[in-house]
């Protein structure tokens, strides 16, 4: 089996490499990334390519993508917040430009990174399951397209009957390598490794909708191999045990719980947004407080898949890697790229990427 993953330098996309370059049904992998990593996987050939520029400007998609047995899309940009249309030109017209060149190149199966930031939202005394609306949270650029790209969806598999569709919605992925990534993602230059210590969190806010669940990008990644190598189509929950709340959060790191109206957390989170002291815009805060739970009885019976790790793992993996400043040799998640924390601040914290 020949695949082609699109964005494969992030938190997913070497998880993934790495899980299909270990299967025996995989004999050839071609990464393709804006930045091409220093590591080198085995059976993978990287390729610099650019979701933003025209055919013009580089290979044409379907000319990579002709010949593969799957295409993985997993190339997603969370930064720049403060510039939306810079995330919506990779995004969703990058998306596009990825289902154009799938169809012309008639790649018989595509599997497609969703989220459950996808999820409109859902009861508190249930679980639901991939039949869920995905209208997403109008407030949150990354949920708005994520929301986007399952219409595109809905379309492609209209219109390409013939081309498997697999989308993976997973909750919130955590590995110890993407720890200094998604500091700059989602935390900012403040946090510095050894303030990343639970016994130093003495509090955590106790907000009403704050229940949310995760994995680890490992996890997320064995469910993509076993859905490109099984005959699987549609939605795919994907999250580990147990959902974390305010209750779980406070047990993990020994902290007490303040309780807080959403409003007075909204507030302070668009405080530190707007003063440039953070990445996470509110819109961010918005939808993980108005997350469903997600049911994954269908990746559990489909796939035969269950998590390796607790969801506890994962969080305590990522917290680790942040104290650690840990990273991986590849451009999005290196823990020392060039110009470190001051060009952070000299980029304006969540306005470039």
């Amino acid at each position: 089996m020949r695949v082609v993953i699109v964005g494969a330098t992030g938190n997913v996309g070497s998880a993934v490499v790495r899980a299909l370059a270990a299967d025996p049904a995989v004999t050839s992998l071609t990464g393709l990334a804006r930045r091409k990593p220093r590591w080198q996987a085995d059976k993978t050939t990287w390729r610099q390519v650019d979701l933003r520029a025209s055919d013009g400007d580089g290979p044409p998609l379907a000319d990579l993508f002709r010949g593969a047995d799957a295409v993985v899309h997993l190339a997603w940009l969370i930064q720049p917040t403060r510039d939306p249309a810079e995330t919506w030109r990779t995004n969703v017209l990058g998306t596009a430009r990825v289902l154009k060149a799938v169809a012309a190149a008639r790649v018989p199966a595509l599997v497609c990174a969703s989220s459950v930031a996808a999820y409109s939202p859902g009861p508190t005394d249930r679980a639901v399951d991939e039949s869920w609306p995905t209208h997403g949270c109008p407030t949150s650029a990354y949920s708005r397209e994520k929301a986007y790209v399952e219409r595109m969806l809905d379309t492609f598999e209209a219109e390409q009957r013939d081309i498997r569709v697999v989308r993976m919605r997973p909750g919130f992925l955590f590995s110890r390598a993407s720890a200094a990534q998604q500091r700059r993602y989602f935390v900012g230059p403040l946090l510095f490794g050894p303030l990343a210590r639970p016994e130093l969190t003495p509090v955590v806010p106790d907000v009403a909708g704050l229940r949310f669940q995760v994995l680890h990008t490992d996890d997320a990644a064995d469910a993509y191999r076993r859905a490109l190598t099984r005959p699987v189509h549609g939605a795919f929950n994907l999250a580990a045990d147990p959902v974390l709340d305010p209750a779980q959060l406070a047990r993990i790191f020994r902290a007490r719980r303040l309780k807080l109206p959403p409003a007075v957390l909204r507030a302070a989170v668009a405080g530190a947004w707007h003063g440039r002291l953070t990445p996470a815009s509110p819109g961010l805060l918005d939808t993980l407080l108005r997350l469903p739970v997600m049911d994954c009885s269908r990746a559990h019976g489909e796939l035969d898949w269950r998590p390796g790790r607790d969801a506890e793992d994962a969080l305590r993996a990522l917290v680790d890697g942040l104290r650690h400043n840990a990273g991986a040799p590849t451009p999005p998640l290196d823990p020392h790229p060039p110009g470190g924390r001051l060009r952070e601040f000299a980029t304006g914290v969540g306005q470039r990427p």
